[in-house]
């Protein structure tokens, strides 16, 4: 069984765009390779969008060298992308978009969102990519809620919905580089969860909302607090002491140097020169 090896908490919150309120859980600037090929994880709200005819968000920026993968928990989004990708992402859909060897995109507000206005919330995770797929082309993949299976808890404690990797024999439906794991996770107060870790898997435990103690009892989880599990060993076990809402991260590391400036990261720091210099000379892909 994987021990936790550290709580990494966080109070600061910012606004990115016309998001707010935003709270940054963690980013490889300070966990480095420790939350490897997990680069950075944003919780976007809990708030509320007044009605307006205003499509409110974050407005073309570009991406180079990662993914990101967009749950939306509240509300109602909609992404276009350079490649052509995109949609509206509602309540319980994720979207995941490869930059991979650049792309620009915008994500807003949908329309009808913004003119009835109303409660949202949305996590928004990087994942590092290899440096042998960090300049193949852009991919998107669109995941409705209806396509990401659903296993209930045996004695109704809850859910484990699959966004990524295989939790009870079924497959989530995204396409990723390395081997992982993504579950958005419901688990009511007093019942224990299993989940499923490799010996030299990352793994880490967001508890968006609630919470729970882990195997040696030792440290409690808490709302908006982060679990970074040991390394060693396989499986996490943790137990509910009121209802949780976790996302549960579990991968195999990239070993490999990171340097990420702004919107790209890469490797090295020249290929961060390299992004910059291509995007001025308008050589990545473009609406």
């Amino acid at each position: 069984m994987k021990m936790l090896a550290f709580i990494h908490n966080t109070t600061t919150q910012s606004a990115v765009g016309d998001f707010a309120p935003v709270t940054s859980i963690f980013s490889h600037y300070e966990l480095g390779n420790t939350v490897s090929p997990f680069l950075l994880l944003d919780h976007i709200g809990p708030g509320t969008l007044k009605p307006s005819a205003l499509r409110k968000g974050v407005d073309e920026h570009p991406h180079r060298g990662f993914e990101t993968v967009t749950i939306m928990l509240k509300g109602e989004l909609e992404h276009r992308d350079s490649t052509g990708g995109g949609g509206i992402i509602a309540a319980g859909d994720v979207q995941w978009m490869t930059a991979a060897s650049g792309v620009i995109h915008k994500e807003v507000f949908s329309e009808a969102f913004s003119q009835t206005g109303g409660p949202f919330e949305m996590l928004q995770l990087w994942v590092n990519l290899p440096a042998k797929d960090k300049m193949n082309p852009p991919r998107y993949q669109s995941l409705d809620k209806a396509s990401i299976p659903k296993v209930d808890l045996a004695h109704a404690a809850g859910y484990v919905r699959v966004i990524a990797g295989e939790y009870q024999k079924q497959t989530g439906p995204a396409q990723t580089h390395t081997s992982m794991q993504v579950y958005d996770i419901f688990l009511r107060k007093g019942h224990t969860l299993q989940l499923p870790a490799q010996e030299g898997d990352t793994t880490l435990i967001y508890m968006r909302s609630g919470r729970a103690a882990f195997q040696a009892k030792e440290q409690e989880l808490e709302d908006q607090g982060m679990a970074v599990m040991s390394s060693r060993g396989e499986q996490v076990e943790l137990t509910a002491q009121r209802d949780c809402a976790i996302l549960y991260l579990s991968a195999a590391p990239i070993n490999e140097p990171i340097y990420g400036r702004g919107y790209f990261v890469m490797n090295h720091f020249d290929e961060i020169l390299q992004a910059y210099e291509d995007l001025k000379k308008n050589q990545f892909i473009r609406p």
